[in-house]
């Protein structure tokens, strides 16, 4: 009995045997592709044997744009019988063949900015970044002012939410790598400005808003070592040294000297006659 049981264990694990009668049936597996014209069928590639007397012959496909692909024809036949019987008929890639990228599910190829005026886009009951509001937050900010603010969304952010928005926050355009913030001056950061508004909860240490109307960042979320041009704080540097003030100097080119007599008792009488001018 345990004998019996090993040798069909064996003879289900060998590999099926080319049937000479099926391999040969190439034509009768070329002409029973008749989706394309017969130029579209290329050369004969190989023939594999699937099982006892069935066997797929391969032919290059000719198509444009399917470089790489092939034509694959499966044929069989009863046994002790040598009439070949066409099973399938299929355009299979090769190991070489262009194929489109893999399919995605739309949450997975949604990119930020797809999303367009009219567009909804559902938020899954169990995505990871929300919580339900309704339970005790691991937030501290967030649990002092409750009683305060009041619950009334259904859900918040979670921490592993929090982490992500923070992230790409940060490795974005308002983060400090922007070639905006690059280019400040090194004391010129957003969390020094008196136009930066810190924002609520965890993220108020890192975070903030833009208020300054000339900034490019204004009404969007920067971090705060992230920075610009138009820093509260940036002032026009002026000179050090002090300005030397130049003598006064009269021009008396015009001038006619004049000579002036003064009444006999006055005091300037009692003094030497000098010459006035008189322009």
């Amino acid at each position: 009995m345990g004998n019996n049981g090993r040798v069909t264990r064996l003879a289900s694990a060998r590999a099926a045997r080319l049937d000479q009668v099926c391999a040969s049936a190439v034509e009768v597996a070329r002409d029973a592709i008749t989706e394309v014209e017969p130029s579209d069928i290329g050369d004969h590639l190989q023939a594999v044997a699937e099982s006892d007397r069935v066997v797929t012959h391969y032919f290059e496909c000719q198509l444009s744009g399917y470089l790489g692909w092939r034509w694959a024809v499966t044929v069989a036949r009863v046994p002790r019988s040598r009439k070949v019987t066409v099973c399938e008929t299929v355009l299979l890639p090769g190991p070489d063949a262009m194929l489109a990228p893999g399919w995605l599910p739309w949450q997975e190829r949604l990119k930020p900015g797809d999303l367009g005026p009219g567009d909804l886009l559902p938020t899954p009951t169990d995505d990871e970044r929300l919580v339900p509001g309704y339970v005790l937050s691991d937030d501290p900010a967030v649990e002092e002012t409750s009683w305060e603010l009041g619950f009334g969304r259904p859900r918040v952010l979670s921490r592993e939410g929090r982490a992500e928005a923070a992230q790409r926050w940060y490795d974005g355009d308002h983060g400090p790598s922007a070639p905006i913030s690059t280019a400040a001056p090194s004391a010129a950061r957003c969390g020094t400005c008196g136009f930066y508004l810190p924002l609520a909860g965890a993220l108020r240490q890192s975070f903030g808003a833009c208020g300054n109307f000339y900034a490019p960042d204004d009404g969007q979320v920067v971090s705060a070592d992230h920075g610009c041009g138009a820093h509260s704080e940036t002032l026009v540097e002026t000179a050090d040294s002090p300005i030397v003030e130049l003598p006064t100097v009269y021009d008396d080119s015009a001038v006619e000297a004049m000579s002036v007599s003064w009444a006999p008792d006055s005091i300037e009488a009692t003094e030497p006659d000098e010459p006035y001018a008189h322009s």
